[in-house]
């Protein structure tokens, strides 16, 4: 008989045939035999080196039926191979796995639903067995590619597009559960294979509808109310569990797929969906790893910087979301990269702004302009609030060093500025980056803490800050008096300080305070005459408003319980009586308002300070002028000067002393023990410097009229050459006993200065001295020396204006050795 024959007889066929052959029954509908799917599984487990010709069989019988579109027979032998994947675990599993993997491939090429829903279910149920040993060969390119074509599914009826795109997201994350824990199968997180997985899992999380409940560190519930799978949940918690298996070195290719698709699907404005897919990445990735997300979201907003103002907003905004996760953990070396990079793009949001500004004056669209320069205003306080967000929640050590990285970015007047050109951006853009820096500045220091003042304010910060606040601006001066607040007051007394008022009952504030350590004495006495300085100077600016005046008053409060001794005290009130002199006296013909406004901060900081120190010869003497305030001039009292429509007088009487705090009175109320009242005699006395000229507004000074200035007052008047030689001249000349008592008594003060005036006022005192004698030589060397005439001309200025003149080389002269 042909062997041909043999192969139609039943009898005659394998074994194995024969089992697969009987797990099928007659009509698809009576579904799989189970007593003959038992018996094949126990032959398939008796003799597992068949496995591999089962699986091919029953892959052959699956073929013929999805061409024949005989689904119920489909259905079976994927049912029968799924048990059979439960059942064996034996080392020839490998070959049978191949014809399994294969008989989904085939499901999942299909055009119907069902079948690739059937195909990806079994696809799941093989991803959850844990094989004994890795696979060398096995790849899953194609089923990353088709799961991912699911997940985009596009169907007309709106049930099939859902059952598709949950089967499409069960798949892959079938396949990240397969391959993520398998070391050889490393070639997922390629991005090749993260472009795909990625956006297919963002695509579905769109259509969630509660965004806000996305960025939870909590995993969401994947069944909606009517029991049906929600694709968007399914797909949050797949996205979910890839970042949480990623590793050091896959960061990136996971991270660049999102912030590609928010690209693509213009995302960024409005960002909320793109804030809620960083917030699940910041909560799901190991804390260790938070610095490459920021980096990433760093280069991102460089690649985007000629964006749109909102598209750069929503950037922003994103990046202070992570950043606010990212403090709270591991941040890397990423900390002044931050700052660096926020503080570029805020430079180039002025640059823009002030562009922008520029083309709407000499153009006819107002309305457009201002729209662009409102949403630049968006992207700058966006950097801002990130710049204080992640400073501020950043450790004391780190604040500290933050702190002074953003003061080295501010631009002063009179300093070197590497970082921000001032001459680019002019008077008004500098002073948009000085006020936006302080504003960050401002949210950098709420909170901190620091045992000593010393540390908190070195002379690197210190310094540039009182050069602000020295500005002829009443917002900027605003600001640097909030960040000192937030610095000095280390026991959060502020807000029991808010409002310049007169205390009735400081008690009752239950102001904290504790002994002043040796530290902060040392601090103020090298840098309390800097700061009585600044206070003195800031109060008698013009366009001083009542928030100065209460900023200032919360200053000396707070200098009070922070960092008052003894003698610290007794500086404090000659800073306030020189204060009520400058006042009284107003040799620089102040306001109204600002004058009565000084005695009012003079009024109000006495009270507090006299019930600070409970003397009641003190306390009894300040309540005493401030009640004759109240009957005769409430306008020295800051309840009136600062309310609306006060009446203001033309002038102050000097003459009624009683209505001013007198030193006398108050340098005999405080003698005795612990105070030297003597110090009090001698009147506080700013000392000029240099840094007055250099940080003035009005600090772009006109070199000419400088060198006029200085040579019309060092030459004599000529009337006083001319001086009329008689008889009286003569012998008021040969007689010198006026002039030796009049050395006798400036020698006696200066000798008294030297014996009670603090050792830094007195180094003030001859600093100025020096540097006021080093600028009238430069100066004076200026006007002296000057340049070899050039053929190609000299400069000389004339009415404020540069002109050039050529000198002939004929009427030049050349030293001898230079002619022949």
């Amino acid at each position: 008989m042909p062997a041909g024959v043999c192969g139609c007889c039943g009898p005659l066929r394998p074994r194995y045939k024969r089992l697969v052959d009987n797990i099928f029954p007659e009509d698809p509908k009576d579904g799989l035999s189970k007593s003959d799917m038992e018996k094949l599984t126990f032959y398939a487990v008796s003799a597992p080196e068949k496995l591999d010709r089962i699986g091919a069989y029953l892959a052959e019988r699956l073929s013929r039926d999805v061409v024949r579109h005989r689904y119920g027979y489909v259905v079976i032998a994927m049912e029968a191979l799924d048990q059979l994947l439960m059942a064996c675990h034996s080392q020839s599993i490998k070959p049978f796995v191949e014809s399994f993997l294969h008989m989904v491939a085939k499901l999942l090429e299909s055009r119907e639903p069902d079948l690739q829903v059937l195909g990806t279910n079994s696809f799941v149920k093989f991803a959850n067995i844990e094989e004994d040993t890795p696979s060398y060969h096995r790849r899953y390119d194609f089923f990353v590619s088709q799961f991912s074509a699911m997940c985009h599914s596009t169907h007309e009826d709106a049930e099939t597009r859902t059952r598709i795109r949950v089967a499409g997201i069960k798949g892959l994350q079938g396949v990240v559960r397969k391959t993520v824990n398998d070391e050889l199968q490393a070639i997922i997180w390629e991005p090749q294979h993260m472009d795909k997985l990625i956006p297919s899992m963002l695509f579905n999380m769109q259509d969630s509808d509660d965004l806000d409940r996305a960025g939870h560190p909590s995993t969401p519930s994947v069944v909606g109310q009517d029991g049906e799978e929600n694709p968007a949940a399914l797909a949050e918690s797949c996205f979910r569990e890839l970042l949480g298996r990623a590793a050091y070195g896959n960061m990136n290719n996971a991270v660049r797929p999102v912030l590609v698709h928010l690209d693509n699907h213009h995302l960024w404005d409005p960002n909320e969906f793109a804030v809620s897919c960083f917030r699940i990445i910041m909560y799901s990735i190991q804390a260790q790893h938070s610095h490459h997300v920021i980096q990433q979201v760093l280069n991102h907003l460089d690649t985007h910087n000629k964006n749109t103002p909102r598209v750069r907003a929503g950037i922003v905004q994103v990046l202070l979301e992570t950043v606010a996760i990212a403090a709270k953990g591991s941040v890397g070396p990423t900390v002044l990269e931050v700052f660096n990079t926020l503080l570029k793009h805020l430079r180039m949001s002025v640059d823009f702004e002030l562009g922008e500004s520029s083309r709407r004056n000499s153009s006819t669209s107002v309305s457009s302009g201002r729209g662009k320069e409102s949403e630049e205003r968006i992207v700058q306080n966006a950097i801002i609030q990130t710049i204080g967000f992640f400073g501020g929640n950043l450790p004391d050590y780190q604040r500290a060093e933050v702190m002074m990285f953003i003061m080295g970015k501010v631009p002063v007047y009179g300093t070197p500025c590497h970082t921000l050109d001032t001459v680019k951006i002019g008077h008004q853009g500098t002073k948009r980056i000085q006020t936006m820096l302080l504003s960050s500045l401002i949210m950098v220091t709420s909170g901190f803490k620091s045992k000593s003042m010393a540390a908190a304010l070195p002379p690197p910060f210190l310094d540039p800050l009182f050069s602000i606040s020295l500005m002829e601006d009443s917002e900027l001066r605003q600001l640097v008096l909030e960040i000192l607040h937030n610095i000095i007051d280390r026991h959060d007394n502020r807000a029991k300080l808010r409002g310049i008022r007169i205390i009735p009952n400081v008690a009752a504030l239950k102001i904290k305070r504790e002994k002043i350590s040796k530290q902060d004495v040392a601090f103020m006495k090298k840098h309390g005459q800097q700061l009585y300085r600044h206070i003195y100077l800031g109060c008698k600016e013009e366009d001083n408003v009542h928030k100065n005046f209460e900023l200032l008053f919360t200053t000396l409060a707070i200098l009070t319980i922070e960092l008052a001794n003894e003698e610290v005290v007794i500086d404090l009130i000659r800073l306030a009586i020189a204060l009520q002199d400058m006042a009284l006296a107003n040799e620089e013909n102040m306001p109204m308002f600002i004058r009565c406004g000084i005695m009012a901060l003079v009024a109000a900081y006495l009270n507090f300070l006299s019930q600070m120190i409970a003397n009641p010869p003190f306390c009894q003497h300040v309540s005493k002028v401030i009640e004759l305030r109240n009957m005769d001039a409430p306008y020295l009292l800051p309840e009136h000067i600062f309310r609306d429509k006060c009446p203001i007088p033309e002038s102050l009487d000097k003459e009624d002393k009683l209505l001013y705090f007198q030193t006398a009175d108050m340098a005999e109320c405080l003698a005795g023990p612990g105070y030297n009242a003597e110090r009090l005699s001698i009147p506080y006395v700013p000392q000029v410097t240099d840094e007055d000229r250099l940080t003035r507004r009005k600090s772009f000074v006109d070199t000419i009229s400088l060198q006029v200035d200085i040579m019309s007052n060092s030459l004599p008047d000529k009337s006083q050459l001319a001086e009329e030689i008689t008889f009286e001249t003569l012998k008021k000349a040969i007689d010198t006993t006026g002039l030796e008592e009049q050395e006798r008594e400036k020698r006696r003060q200066v000798m008294e200065k030297f014996q009670k005036a603090p050792f830094e006022e007195i180094a003030a005192h001859c600093e100025s001295k020096a540097n006021m004698l080093h600028d009238r030589l430069a100066q004076i060397f200026e006007l002296t020396i000057r340049p070899p005439p050039s053929p190609s001309g000299v400069v000389s200025i004339s009415a404020g204006h540069t002109q050039h003149q050529s000198v002939p080389v004929y009427e030049m002269k050349f030293p001898d050795l230079c002619v022949y």
